[in-house]
This record gives C-alpha cells, structure tokens and sequence, in this order.
C-alpha cells in the first residue's frame, strides 16, 4: 500500500516553524503534503481561527479525546495541552500525502516510537538572541511567558540530537528548499 511519509518538524517557540511550514506547503508538491492540525487547550491567539490553525478545545474534550486513545501523540507544554489527532494523519497517508506534523521535542520523541518511518527536522533560530528579539516581537505573551519559552528552547535544543536533521533557520527561501529535498528523498523510500 502506498503511504505518504510523515515529517516531524520540531523547534523552540521562535524558530520559525509555522513560517516554514506554511511555506514549504505551497512550494513543495511532490509528494502532495498537509499539515496536520493539532488540538490544543491553549487560547487563540489574534489572527487565529478555529480548525485552521489548531483545533481549540476546552481541557475536558482534551482529556475526553485522550482516554478514548484519539491521539497519535500529545503533551502539556507550558501549562496547556498539545496533541496529533491519529484522524489528521492516517487516512491521509493511506491516500499518499505527506503529512507534516509541527510538534514538540515530547511529541516528537512519541511518534518516533510508533512510526519509526516518519522523517524527523529540528528548526534552529540562526541565535539565541535572534530567539528572544522574535518571541518578544510577537507581543502575545508577557514577560513570564516569555521566560518560560526561553528556558524551554534550552532543554529542547539539547534534544536536537534526536532528529536525523538539523537546519538553521536564517534565510526561510535555503531552509524551506532543503526541507523539500529532505521530504522528496523521504517521499521516494516511501514508493
């Protein structure tokens, strides 16, 4: 059965993964990609909608979905809950899309164990100063937010030997036409 491969992009709030990714999608067409949607119990931020950008759920469907197995991987990351609903990424492999899953150094380390297939990509900021200017230039969280994403980056780039790849994300046209490379290689092991 032709399956799309599943690609794991992992990397500290900052390091510009949703800018990636919404980019790789419209440049990268072959193999035919999606981002998966993950569920979270965190607020929306301004901007954001609804089954777009995440699906925004109150902590009791989290914690219902969780004790009803509905996710492939799922994690509480600063104070709110994170998870890959198995149902926006199975059947879309089956059709043979590429799934592009935007999770956390945790998530990431559990569906490494379940699908030792997926292709695994942590995204660096080109510094730790250039982390915290991009944090900062966001203005959606306040100073203790701030901080508590800074002091996670640091445990989650020393897992960033984890990954089978680790770019550097200064020029977003390099990092988005290595990823495609990297998923077009994946994509051909996968036929």
């Amino acid at each position: 059965m032709l399956h799309g491969p599943l690609i794991i992009v992992s990397g500290p709030s900052g390091s510009g993964k949703s800018t990636v990714v919404a980019r790789l999608l419209r440049e990268c067409r072959d193999p035919p990609l999606r981002a998966s949607i993950s569920a979270t119990t965190r607020l929306k931020r301004e901007g954001e909608v609804d089954n777009v950008h995440y699906h925004f759920w109150p902590r009791e469907r989290f914690e219902q979905a969780l004790a009803e197995h509905a996710f492939l991987e799922w994690a509480c990351v600063v104070g709110n809950y994170y998870g890959t609903l198995r149902a926006e990424v199975e059947p879309w492999r089956e059709r043979g899309y590429g799934v592009v899953l935007v999770i956390d150094v945790q998530g990431a380390a559990q569906v490494r164990a379940i699908c030792p297939d997926a292709v695994s990509i942590f995204l660096h900021a080109p510094s730790w100063e250039e982390l915290e200017r991009r944090l900062r230039d966001r203005k959606t969280d306040d100073e203790a937010t701030i901080q508590r994403r800074l002091a996670a980056a640091h445990r989650e780039v020393e897992r960033s030997g984890e990954y089978e790849h680790r770019i550097v994300n200064d020029d977003i046209g390099v990092t988005v036409a290595t990823l495609c490379e990297i998923i077009r290689k994946a994509a051909s092991k996968e036929r």
